[in-house]
């Protein structure tokens, strides 16, 4: 999928690099020079200079051809700008704008914003629904401790179906803390839990060894979904 986000700040960042990870053509527009080249230097070339209500910039980056068109600005009314121009002039089929002010939500969806969120964990639940081949969605950071809380889905051809807990290479500093099956509770895995497909697993991990997480419970690529 084709996907332009309008913002570089944390959430825009974060959005970026979650779904370039997962191999879908991203670009970031951001006004902002410097948070543009730290996010280039980082990520490669994706973030473009400009302003993401300007025509100009839109067409120049081809968003006639996005499949999903995300403004997450700190500004309530620059997202509800550039998303109106995505769906109107564009004709883009799905915009999310982030909102800051919950008061703007009945106007945005008045003026065309297919899904005006509140909360970064909402942009992802969208993300997750609109995006099947996403895997893996961060639910919170907690910065104090450098652990982040995320939810991984087990796709049909991981390796780790079939297999206890206890036979996989989960990272030491990491817990799994809940499993999501369909058809009874969630629960609390033991060692003797053997994945399934289609599990939903909430786990604790610090940052630098969620890859290795993901990998243990045999997601090796989202496009594995």
């Amino acid at each position: 999928m084709y996907i332009i986000i309008v913002g570089g700040g944390r959430v825009g960042y974060y959005l970026t690099k979650a779904l370039l990870d997962e191999k879908h053509e991203v670009v970031l527009v951001e006004k902002d020079e410097t948070i543009c080249n730290a996010i280039n230097d980082e990520l490669g070339s994706v973030s473009i200079r400009g302003d993401g209500s300007e025509v100009s910039i839109l067409s120049d980056i081809g968003t006639n051809r996005a499949d999903m068109f995300i403004a997450v600005t700190g500004d309530d009314e620059d997202n509800l700008i550039a998303c109106q121009l995505a769906k109107h002039h564009f004709k883009v089929r799905r915009t999310i704008a982030r909102l800051l002010n919950p008061k703007h939500a009945h106007l945005f969806e008045k003026l065309g914003v297919d899904v005006p969120v509140i909360s970064t964990e909402a942009i992802l639940e969208i993300i997750e629904a609109e995006v099947p081949t996403h895997t893996l969605t961060h639910l919170r950071n907690i910065e104090d401790r450098k652990l982040e809380i995320i939810e991984i889905r087990i796709p049909p051809k991981a390796t780790a179906i079939g297999k206890a807990v206890k036979e996989l290479k989960i990272p030491p500093a990491a817990v799994l803390a809940l499993i999501i099956r369909k058809g009874i509770k969630p629960f609390c895995p033991s060692d003797e839990t053997i994945i399934q497909a289609d599990d939903s697993v909430i786990a604790a991990t610090p940052v630098e060894a969620e890859n290795n997480l993901r990998m243990s419970l045999g997601v090796s690529d989202p496009k594995d979904a």
